[in-house]
């Protein structure tokens, strides 16, 4: 119950941490009964983590593969980055005004360091083309 006082935890998270504590047979009842009883969801947690990294100026496929780290499935990553609907375009842009400012770059050379440092934030390719050349 502490762990999830502090924090949502994924599924796999609290196995983890809670596998020292519970026989392996025990550990998953205790996992259960906390579904069962809303204290922890997988759902809940996606969408909170969601909120928090692209807040944090994290892109989609970051996200995206973080929360899979995490445990959570490929279809339930989907369904709330869906119904959650982000710009992915507008968060960008801040992202890159936060770092860079409002100019856009003048040579290659400063493109394609601008476009590195966005696609280890997690945006695509084609999000980082669209928003270097000015479209």
């Amino acid at each position: 119950m502490r762990l999830l006082a502090a924090r949502e935890h994924s599924r796999a998270e609290l196995a983890r941490k809670l596998a020292a504590r519970f026989a392996p047979e025990a550990l998953a009842a205790v996992l259960d009964d906390l579904s069962q009883r809303g204290l922890q969801s997988d759902q809940r947690f996606a969408e909170q983590y969601l909120r928090m990294r692209a807040n944090r100026g994290y892109g989609p496929l970051a996200i995206r593969h973080e929360l899979q780290q995490r445990g959570i499935s490929a279809d339930l990553v989907s369904q709330v980055m869906d119904a959650l609907d982000l710009d992915w375009a507008e968060q960008l842009r801040q992202v890159h005004e936060r770092k860079f400012g409002a100019e856009l770059p003048q040579d290659y050379k400063e493109s394609g360091r601008r476009g590195r440092f966005l696609a280890q934030r997690g945006f695509s390719a084609d999000l980082i083309h669209s928003l270097l050349k000015g479209h």
